[in-house]
């Protein structure tokens, strides 16, 4: 379903859960650039201010953790030990850290964010051409999140793709989808050594949490966002407080904030370091951990003076994996299983197609006497 605002005369439209003709969508981006906007449409203004909210205040003494990769991967035994302690802490603690001297090039990042600014600057016909028509369609793109059921939509385009194990990706723009395969490949590797630590910071072995979840063949997810000068962005939100599913993403940005995460009830604005990762926790980890490691809720606030672009790359289990908490777990803590199983396609396909609300999906395979 689509709505269309008789002010601006723009149709809005993003992919629905079931096949379903696509019409020609009109992008944020567009709408951003329409000449002498002052005023964001009723489709994209909440009647209350959305930053008025539970959590509302903005923390601004807290610190968001680093994670050293290289003591993980090349560091001496104690090193080592120390950053996997960390990491759990950190995954405890926050749902969220940040990851410096990863080894990927800075000059492939700044590349591949150039790369992304490229998609989303062609023109509306031709990013027509990888719109999609379902919530699993391996490319598609589009504004807001799922407009055919949102009330209020996000002022965001995106593209998303999935890029493992499988490598699909757009034509255009020329030598896009070649940056990509090479960015993917090496954020692939950096979350797997960051998931063999967490596997043994739960007092696994390096190996189980990826045994257990067939990560080795694990869906990747390619995800570029823009977030256009919003004239208004006390009114509007790039993206509402929500989880990711999966186990870890890796987020880069360039170099324009906008990222806040949830801390003890409270915001903390993101501030990246240059050539570092923000990695925040999944649904499927919290899964996995039995509620040890909580997925991070997290939110895009706008601006109305530059253009933010990030680029997210979700890793999860293999689709067909049932996730559940790891047996080792259950039995080593003497617990009982807080959540229920569900195969990952199944929860990515609910999740992609119901509204983004905070932990609604999640809940839904939580067991209720658990906290």
């Amino acid at each position: 379903m689509a709505a269309t605002d008789p002010t601006f005369n723009i149709h809005y439209s993003s992919q629905v859960p079931h096949d379903q003709p696509a019409k020609l969508m009109t992008s944020i981006k567009k709408l951003a650039e329409s000449p002498g906007i002052t005023f964001i449409p009723p489709t994209h203004t909440y009647t209350n201010n959305p930053h008025d909210d539970l959590a509302a205040l903005i923390d601004t003494e807290s610190t968001i953790p680093t994670v050293d990769f290289s003591l993980l991967t090349s560091g001496t035994a104690q090193q080592r030990s120390q950053a996997i302690h960390d990491l759990g802490k950190a995954c405890q603690d926050w749902g969220f850290f940040l990851v410096i001297n990863h080894g990927v090039p800075e000059s492939l990042m700044k590349a591949i964010l150039d790369g992304s600014q490229g998609f989303f600057d062609l023109t509306e016909e031709e990013k027509h051409e990888f719109e999609g028509k379902h919530v699993l369609d391996p490319i598609r793109c589009g504004t807001s999140f799922n407009a055919s059921v949102e009330k209020v939509m996000f002022w965001r385009d995106f593209l998303k793709v999935f890029v493992y194990p499988e490598f699909h990706f757009p034509t255009k723009p020329a030598g896009f989808s070649e940056l990509a395969l090479e960015y993917c490949k090496r954020t692939r590797q950096v979350t797997r050594e960051l998931l063999k630590g967490i596997s043994e910071s739960l007092g696994l072995e390096a190996d189980d949490l990826e045994k257990f979840l067939n990560v080795e063949s694990g869906l990747q997810i390619f995800i570029a966002n823009i977030y256009p000068p919003c004239p208004q962005p006390e009114l509007a939100l790039g993206m509402p407080p929500h989880s990711d599913h999966g186990l870890l993403t890796l987020l880069i940005q360039n170099g324009i904030n906008g990222l806040q995460v949830q801390h003890k009830g409270k915001w903390v604005n993101v501030n990246a370091m240059p050539n570092s990762f923000l990695v925040n926790t999944g649904d499927h980890l919290e899964i996995f951990s039995n509620g040890k490691y909580r997925s991070n809720i997290h939110r895009a606030v706008l601006t109305n003076k530059a253009t933010r672009i990030s680029l997210a790359t979700p890793t999860g289990p293999s689709l067909e994996t049932v996730v559940t908490p790891a047996p080792e777990l259950i039995n080593n803590e003497n617990s009982k299983p807080a959540y229920i199983g569900m195969k990952y396609k199944d929860y990515l396909e609910l999740q992609q197609s119901s509204l983004l609300d905070g932990k609604s999906i999640l809940d839904r395979v939580r067991v209720s006497n658990s906290e």
